[in-house]
């Protein structure tokens, strides 16, 4: 399965977002998508959080491998274990994810650019645009 996350937040803290999309990585269909508003939090909450939210969608959709993409770098390179996770509201998201991963056969995690992320990112938006019509 092919997973593009990104989390948003307006303002830092402020309302934010996680999106998510994950694709048949055989042949690119649709397998599901999140628009997920997670409240008041900052942008690198926004994103952990939507990775989080990937892998257990990719668990409750029976994937066995995944490849992780997404637009953050720094949650890329924290994944992978180059960067640390400092911040204490970060490491129970951090130590979640890493504990969904062990279960899939296999993964991959990359960074890509912003360009190639539009989907997880209208999504990380739309989650709060429909909060705040409402």
């Amino acid at each position: 399965m092919v997973i593009h996350t990104d989390g948003a937040a307006r303002g830092n803290p402020g309302l934010a977002g996680a999106g998510v999309v994950l694709r048949d990585a055989v042949d690119g269909s649709l397998v599901s998508e999140l628009a997920v508003f997670l409240g008041e939090r900052t942008n690198n909450y926004a994103e952990w959080t939507a990775v989080a939210l990937a892998l257990e969608e990719a668990v409750l959709q029976g994937a066995t491998h995944v490849d992780l993409r997404m637009d953050s770098e720094l949650v890329a390179r924290q994944i992978t274990g180059r960067y640390r996770v400092k911040h204490p509201d970060l490491k129970p998201i951090h130590a979640r994810v890493m504990t969904l991963l062990s279960g899939f056969a296999g993964y991959t995690v990359g960074h890509v650019p912003r360009e190639l992320n539009k989907e997880a990112d209208r999504l990380s938006n739309l989650a709060i645009d429909q909060v705040r019509e409402s």
